[in-house]
């Protein structure tokens, strides 16, 4: 049986997730929390965890590794809201194996949770080369300060000499990929 561990703070959302993953075969328990978080991964011993990146006042980054630790087999699934290069590039260096940007389908979900590393290859004709646009170049830089200041809004602004409010609206103005939106991305799995 395939054991779900979902770790999100909108407890709506984590319910619509776990019946919509129960179908599928998933026997699922939820996490709001993330003290909480590794206590029931621990009496749960998941085989997938779907890890929400923000959760309240904590970031799912900083739980990558102690769950990764304790679940090496662990197949692991960052999902967040703010999706950017930067973040996933981080989550899969800590150890996530694969980055999912809100909202997301139950179809890419699962194919998410499969750890296959030739689906994990783009083919060539969808690799895109081009350069960013100013606005998603800007969007990457403020993701990857505020990642190194730990979600710190405030630190962030200061870091980047604007104003806390100013950043806050442009943490909120999501730019659209010029290929598309961010749907995932699959690190080379060692778990098979």
């Amino acid at each position: 049986m395939k054991r779900l561990l979902i770790i999100e703070d909108d407890q709506a959302l984590a319910g619509v997730l776990a019946r919509r993953l129960t179908r599928h075969g998933f026997e699922c328990r939820l996490s709001h929390d993330a003290s909480n978080a590794l206590l029931v991964a621990r009496e749960f011993c998941p085989t997938h965890i779907l890890l929400d990146m923000k959760l309240a006042e904590a970031n799912g980054l900083s739980l990558i590794v102690p769950l990764r630790n304790l679940l090496p087999k662990v197949i692991m699934v960052l999902l967040t809201g703010y999706a950017s290069i930067a973040t996933a590039v981080e989550a899969i260096r800590l150890g996530a194996d694969n980055y999912l940007a809100k909202p997301v389908d139950t179809q890419t979900l699962l194919a998410a949770f499969e750890v296959n590393s030739q689906a994990s290859a783009l083919p060539e004709d969808e690799i895109d080369d081009s350069p960013l646009s100013p606005k998603r170049l800007e969007w990457e830089h403020i993701q990857q300060v505020l990642n190194a200041n730990q979600g710190n809004v405030s630190a962030t602004a200061r870091q980047l000499g604007m104003h806390r409010r100013t950043l806050q609206r442009k943490l909120l103005k999501k730019p659209v990929s010029e290929t598309g939106p961010l749907k995932y991305l699959r690190k080379e799995s060692s778990h098979a």
